[in-house]
């Protein structure tokens, strides 16, 4: 089994965000990763993502050989329909809080789209409008550490979000992962499909937390029903990798352990 890990990260955290996860896999996984999607002006995104697919699979096309792809929220999604369409690039699928997505899902994003509902279906609603920049790093810690989304964060998780999410702009402080992009993001997630998730020629494990609303009963259930998929779900919500960085480490450890005795045959 491979010990390369291509790490894809949610929308709006750059993957710097998750170095004590990283730093926690080694030294048994080399981690690669970029550190924004979406950012690239090669592959601007588009609706159903299939840029955002293309830019990692180009990258994915530069590793020494198939990785095991892992990714968290937006980056669990851009593996599955990566893997769909170049399953030779790896050698299974981990998605962090991230839905396989049914039939009836993509119906469903497909007419909120066409109808104008798009943003109260995700989180861009919310996004539009927030703030995008602080006067120093004090100002900064005291608004996010208020907002329910961080209040759970693992302190060191917390401060590299802090480091690496904000970048100076003039006298200011900005957010890096652009706002606009995050939004277009959102409003892009993907009514199709590479193909059918059934037909995935390589391991897929999805790994929800107990308390989010992204992974749904439906979702788990289907993904338990595919011949190399598996379902489980952990404590904590949406942002579980970055609450728990070192549980989750652990974890990715056993899921690619049992895969690797699987492929032994034993």
């Amino acid at each position: 089994m491979s010990r390369q890990i291509f790490f894809a990260h949610a929308n709006g955290f750059p993957s710097a965000t998750y170095g004590k996860l990283f730093a926690a896999l080694a030294p048994d996984f080399a981690v690669t990763h970029l550190p924004l999607h979406g950012h690239d002006p090669r592959f601007p995104v588009d609706n159903n993502w299939h840029n955002l697919v293309d830019e990692l699979i180009f990258h994915l096309q530069q590793q020494d050989g198939p990785v095991l792809g892992v990714g968290h929220s937006l980056g669990g999604m851009l593996h599955l329909h990566a893997a769909l369409r170049c399953p030779h690039l790896y050698k299974g699928v981990v998605m962090l809080d991230s839905p396989v997505l049914t039939l009836m899902d993509q119906w469903v994003i497909r007419a909120a789209k066409r109808f104008g509902f798009i943003d109260r279906l995700t989180p861009a609603g919310r996004t539009v409008g927030r703030r995008e920049e602080f006067s120093d790093h004090a100002a900064a810690r005291d608004y996010l550490a208020s907002k329910s989304l961080f209040r759970s964060f693992d302190p060191d998780c917390f401060e590299a979000y802090l480091a690496h999410g904000l970048h100076p702009v003039e006298d200011r402080l900005r957010l890096r992962f652009d706002p606009a992009t995050e939004i277009n993001i959102y409003r892009g997630v993907p009514h199709t499909s590479p193909g059918s998730a059934r037909s995935l020629q390589v391991p897929l494990t999805v790994v929800s937390g107990r308390d989010s609303r992204v992974v749904m009963r439906h979702h788990a259930k289907a993904v338990a029903r595919m011949p190399n998929g598996e379902s489980m779900s952990v404590p904590g919500g949406h942002m579980f990798p970055l609450e728990q960085p070192h549980e989750t480490a652990a974890l990715l450890k056993d899921i690619f352990a049992r895969w690797t005795l699987r492929h032994s045959g034993h």
